[in-house]
């Protein structure tokens, strides 16, 4: 039992906070803590229904909310939790910088293997180093394949748990 959505404080285009929505996946967090521990492959947080919606990805359907709103783009670099924001910040030079665009449903890290847990230091930056590359080159062409390859990488369930 449950709320059907979940919402999270997340930082968008210029670190400005939005609230990104998703589907609930897991139990709910009793003690109402601010503690952001990452989802890791059989994760028992996990809901039976919530396994099915994250290895279909559909728990990231309602972000199309965030889309409409303005908040965040189809394509662009993943919004990450505040905490986890504020912590990669500190640690990973130029950082921020990801924040000069709109966040994304998907991303150039996301389609290039980075998607998922990223449970060290290395797997963040290189995810970051994807989304100063988007930044960089961005063009519509890029952000068409970006979303060709997320239809086929969702379809094939890498690194969705």
């Amino acid at each position: 039992p449950g709320p059907i959505f979940f919402r999270q404080k997340r930082y968008g285009l210029d670190g400005r906070e939005i609230l990104v929505w998703k589907f609930r996946s897991m139990t709910v967090c009793e003690n109402g803590s601010d503690n952001f521990k990452q989802a890791v492959k059989n994760d028992p947080r996990v809901t039976p229904i919530g396994a099915v919606l994250r290895r279909t990805s559909l728990d990231e359907l309602p972000q199309l909310f965030n889309v409409l709103d303005g908040s965040m783009s189809l394509v662009g670099p993943r919004p990450h939790a505040s905490l986890q924001n504020e912590s990669y910040r500190r640690q990973i030079q130029g950082y921020m910088l990801r924040h000069k665009v709109k966040p994304g449903i998907t991303g150039l890290a996301q389609v290039n293997g980075w998607r998922g847990e990223t449970d060290t230091l290395e797997k963040m930056e290189r995810r970051v180093e994807c989304d100063h590359q988007y930044i960089r080159e961005w063009s519509l062409l890029m952000d068409l394949k970006i979303l060709f390859r997320t239809i086929f990488i969702v379809l094939s369930r890498q690194n969705a748990y």
